[in-house]
């Protein structure tokens, strides 16, 4: 039971397009507040600024967007009461906390240089800054505090680090993995401020963030599970209560082992980004969920399922039942394999689910791109009802329908080789007369005719009609072929049928 208010938060840093991976974050962090009524935040960490990315932030947003999880406040989600959510904007709110943990001896200055560091990485391997070696490096705890002082007062550049004490056993809770002992012998005297550009580092500005904003469940990805124990360490630095942790496990490549990474969406042909990126570096392109066909429901229900499982047999769940059902306890502790397929598959069931009518206004852009303005009498509806069983995303309609906006003007040869027979253009000169006799050109009475008039001739009906669906769509496919006429109307087909015969008999 969680007696709290809940808030949860999503922190992304705006370096490139946002990965897959941190949308199943986000979605989690979504679902569980969501669940308990509580508040989702979206805080843009963007404190480094040798990695800033331009159009990054706005990607961040617009792919949230259209994936339909909202955010209650933050970055592009209205000011709330802990504004500004840009840690960009909090660097006087940062300085005040370095100076209360400078105050209670809980960090300290270090003046050494990047060169003298990696001087000393290279005298002495596996080297780290912790309280073995700190007494013999350049800062505040071994320099006179006259010298420390000079050398703040002539602004010689420095940087503040935690001090963290040896042997003390540090204890994670965690929500998924249960509690995590590390001991702090392993842990080095990790830099929180840089006097460069006097701005925080990752993990000063998150805890400050996370207390100053009241999150009460930071639920992250599990890269960060050897960052928690520091994480602990500032809290109780500051004397702050900390949130509950849950670290959620990895996604994983859909083949050998690894972390889930564009590479291997290039290679097999999947996207791992919610909406298509263009670098502004390089003008590299890269594929997005949303640019690729997927619906953003089906995608939200393919994410939530990797790591995560509602604890039954159900695969296709709504939001609101994916909120009802969600459950941090029943976080797998390893990887999820990135199973591409699989999302194919929900594609597909989602496609299915949606009415022809929110179908058509879809796939209405596609038919544009190729032929122009739809004409006004179009039975797009129809269509897609005919042909949305065959595909797993919006854009193969296309390609299952064309032949219902541009007729064939090549045929398909093997088709051709297989049903064109020495008497199919006297039996399809036959069959134009019988239709245009047809005065209900719907699908049901048109076929009771030509059916009848096949009786009546003894003529094969395979080969009737597999060539009279050559004449209409150009190949072996198709949905039903009385389906195809009543579409077409009995102009286009007979038009159609007239061309195939010129076209094998010229």
């Amino acid at each position: 039971m969680i007696n709290q208010q809940v808030r949860v938060r999503f922190a992304p840093s705006p370096t490139g397009p946002l990965h897959i991976g941190g949308v199943r974050t986000a979605l989690y962090n979504y679902l569980f507040a969501k669940q308990h009524h509580g508040d989702f935040i979206l805080r843009i960490e963007d404190t480094d600024s040798h990695r800033f990315v331009p159009g990054a932030e706005a990607y961040i947003i617009e792919a949230f967007r259209w994936l339909g999880i909202r955010f209650d406040e933050g970055v592009g989600a209205g000011e709330g009461k802990f504004a500004p959510y840009r840690q960009s904007e909090r660097k006087e709110i940062y300085k005040q906390y370095v100076r209360q943990l400078l105050d209670s001896g809980k960090a300290y200055y270090a003046f050494d240089t990047p060169e003298e560091l990696e001087k000393r990485r290279a005298e002495t391997p596996n080297f780290q800054y912790d309280a073995a070696t700190r007494s013999t490096m350049k800062n505040s705890l071994t320099l006179p505090s006259d010298e420390v002082n000079a050398r703040l007062t002539k602004g010689e550049n420095y940087v503040v680090r935690i001090k963290i004490e040896a042997d003390e056993e540090i204890v994670v809770r965690d929500l998924i993995r249960g509690e995590v002992r590390i001991n702090s012998s392993v842990l080095d005297d990790k830099v929180l401020w840089k006097s460069a550009d006097e701005l925080p580092t990752y993990h000063l500005a998150n805890i400050v963030d996370d207390h100053l904003m009241a999150i009460t469940h930071v639920i992250r990805g599990e890269e960060w599970l050897p960052s928690a124990p520091l994480h602990v360490l500032l809290y109780r630095a500051f004397s702050w209560e900390q949130p509950q942790f849950a670290h959620l496990p990895l996604l994983l490549k859909p083949e050998g082992n690894g972390k889930l990474s564009k590479r291997d969406g290039d290679r097999l042909g999947f996207p791992v980004f919610p909406l298509q990126w263009q670098d502004p570096h390089t003008g590299e392109i890269s594929s997005g969920y949303r640019e690729k066909g997927y619906l953003p429901e089906a995608v939200v229900n393919f994410l939530a399922l990797l790591g995560w499982n509602p604890g039954d047999d159900r695969e296709l769940l709504t939001m609101p039942e994916l909120i009802a059902a969600f459950d941090l306890e029943k976080c797998s502790k390893s990887g999820a394999k990135f199973d591409y397929k699989k999302g194919e598959w929900f594609n597909h069931q989602y496609i299915q689910a949606k009415s022809d009518e929110d179908l058509a206004q879809l796939f209405r852009p596609i038919v544009e791109s190729h032929i122009g303005t739809v004409p006004p009498d179009c039975p797009l509806t129809k269509i897609i009802g005919l042909v949305k069983e065959r595909v797993n995303f919006i854009s193969e309609l296309w390609e299952q329908s064309t032949f219902f906006f541009v007729a064939p003007t090549v045929y398909d040869e093997k088709t051709v080789r297989k049903r064109w027979k020495e008497d199919s253009a006297q039996q399809l000169t036959e069959l134009i007369s019988v239709l245009e006799s047809v005065a209900d050109f719907r699908a049901k009475p048109t076929e009771d005719l030509v059916m009848a008039w096949l009786e009546s001739k003894g003529y094969h009906l395979g080969n009737v009609m597999n060539v009279l669906r050559l004449a209409l769509v150009g190949e072996s496919k198709g949905p039903h072929i009385f389906d195809i006429t009543e579409l077409l109307g009995k102009t286009e087909v007979v038009r159609r049928i007239r061309n195939l015969i010129a076209t094998m008999t010229e």
